[in-house]
């Protein structure tokens, strides 16, 4: 009897054990816990889930002291260390835990500008600011008698919430530094102090910046105020000078855009103010680069995948056909239906698709990118972005059709969008050109930039990255029956930037790296062009 309790005892012990044992080894299940939205009044939130960023643009007016967030939604199942909404001193980032199993630190941070401006009568070239030591200097020609200086524009605060002593109207000479006062909300009751100097300068015209294109060029510069004042250019080696027209004379700063010139040749500019004349600055434009196989003639296959380039070409452009290959299925290919008046026989036809076997898979976007299709990671897809491209065109054209689905497949969504089933599907065409870094974006030399739809939140294209120097956009909301020509001008964000790399991308559902769209989109694109003018 006494062994029979012994076994007992002994085989309770055990399962004792083997709880203990499972409790203390078994991981928790692993669930990301993210801030999908972040909402308030006078600012706009941008969301950062690899860095776990939050940042919010503040508008001029907004309180940095007092942000007011009115909505905030983070995943379901997570919890957060406080309460996301409400009135907030976003002077200094803060940290907010998200947890379920796992703690997840986020940063919430505010950043905010403001517009600040300093004009004096007869001013040459731009004041100099130095936020830092609050000091702002304007410039005026050399003999100009600085206790008659009178101020022609004035703002140093956020706008309409700053009141400023002295008003600028009473504020006359400037044959020493001047002080003005400023009150606004987020001083919380303080005065700021600021400095304004006029100095004298014996510049007359100068050329600050030019920035030479293919067929274009952006001039900046300083000049006094004078009855003429603008540019002059011309071929280097001419004799003639060629007035440019349309420049813009704001307070002592010159612009103006010069067009017509020639691919690959010299030219000088000068500045001029009266007959006082700047240095001659010359500068050489840029070669024109076009897009290969922009009229989408050549196609070929490989083990029964449609590629879009010839047989032994290398590749330029790029589909998702490598990944509906799985199930036998072709997004894009190449069809005998041209728009008007090509030269052409083929356009590339980009089909949306439930990509599935037995019922089993997922919705895939038709979709054209200049870039690569790197791999297939289970049912997820691995791309790569961009090719390398050194020249700054202005718009891209094209032709387009586009039949426009209702929704019938939605697996995620970006965060912060709502997709019902039914709704309208879009359809879009983007061209970026930027300096992105490969060991940054997660691409390579050729490709820089890597789109991985696992891990989609964290990887989606970003038109706001600092890498992008260019961008415009095509967003197609109604079907397009009948070949159309469009025209997609490219908003730079410096005109004295140079791309390494250009991106264009075509899809027929505009949330197919979501997995979401439907299946009767259809677009069909054609000859496209880089516009350089």
């Amino acid at each position: 009897m006494k062994n029979f309790f012994r076994y007992i005892l002994l085989a309770l012990l055990c399962v004792v054990g083997c709880f203990s044992c499972i409790n203390n080894t078994i991981p928790y299940p692993e669930e990301v816990i993210e801030i999908l939205s972040y909402e308030g009044v006078g600012f706009t939130a941008k969301i950062d889930p690899v860095e776990r960023v939050v940042t919010l643009t503040l508008d001029e007016q907004t309180n940095i002291t007092a942000v007011e967030v009115t909505k905030a939604e983070i995943t379901p199942t997570g919890k957060s260390s406080f309460e996301l909404t409400g009135t907030f001193d976003l002077s200094s980032p803060m940290e907010v835990t998200l947890s379920r199993y796992i703690d997840y630190v986020w940063t919430i941070k505010a950043e905010q500008t403001i517009e600040r401006y300093f004009t004096v009568a007869g001013q040459i070239g731009e004041s100099v600011f130095d936020v830092d030591s609050r000091t702002v200097t304007a410039y005026v020609a050399e003999g100009s008698d600085l206790s008659q200086v009178t101020i022609t524009s004035l703002k140093l605060g956020p706008k309409d919430v700053t009141t400023m002593s002295p008003a600028p109207e009473e504020i006359t000479d400037f044959s020493s530094v001047r002080y003005v006062y400023l009150q606004y909300p987020a001083l919380a009751g303080q005065i700021e102090r600021w400095q304004l100097y006029v100095l004298e300068t014996d510049v007359k015209a100068q050329i600050t910046q030019a920035d030479a294109w293919a067929t274009c060029a952006w001039l900046y510069g300083a000049a006094q105020e004078n009855e003429s004042v603008g540019f002059r250019y011309r071929k280097s080696g001419d004799e003639d000078w060629i007035e440019v027209e349309g420049e813009t004379y704001i307070s002592g700063t010159l612009t103006a855009k010069v067009t017509g010139l020639t691919p690959n040749t010299s030219y000088d500019f000068i500045a001029y103010s009266g007959e006082d004349l700047s240095p001659v600055v010359t500068c050489t434009t840029e070669s024109i680069v076009e897009l290969e196989n922009a009229g989408f003639e050549n196609w070929c296959s490989v083990n029964d995948i449609i590629y879009p380039y010839a047989a032994g070409a290398a590749p330029y452009w790029a589909t998702g056909n490598v990944g509906a290959s799985i199930v036998g299925e072709t997004l894009t290919e190449g069809v005998e239906d041209v728009r008007p008046g090509s030269q052409g026989k083929l356009s590339a036809r980009l089909s949306s698709k439930f990509a599935s076997v037995f019922g089993v898979g997922k919705f895939a976007a038709g979709n054209l990118y200049i870039g690569s299709y790197v791999r297939n990671d289970g049912t997820h897809g691995i791309v790569h972005f961009g090719r390398p491209f050194k020249a700054r065109p202005t718009a891209l054209k094209g032709w387009i059709k586009y039949n426009r689905g209702l929704i019938d497949r939605i697996t995620t969504q970006p965060p912060g969008t709502t997709i019902n089933q039914g709704d309208p599907d879009i359809g879009m065409v983007y061209i970026a050109l930027g300096d992105w870094d490969p060991a940054t974006y997660g691409g390579t030399a050729d490709s820089p930039v890597e789109i991985a739809t696992r891990r989609i939140n964290e990887t989606a294209f970003n038109i706001n990255s600092d890498a992008v120097i260019a961008y415009g956009e095509l967003v197609l909301g109604e079907s397009v029956g009948e070949w159309t020509e469009f025209t997609i001008p490219l908003d730079y964000r410096a005109t004295n930037r140079v791309p390494t790399h250009i991106v264009i991308t075509c899809s027929a559902s505009r949330y197919g790296d979501y997995f979401t769209g439907s299946t009767q989109s259809v677009m069909w694109v054609d000859d496209f062009e880089l516009v350089y003018e």
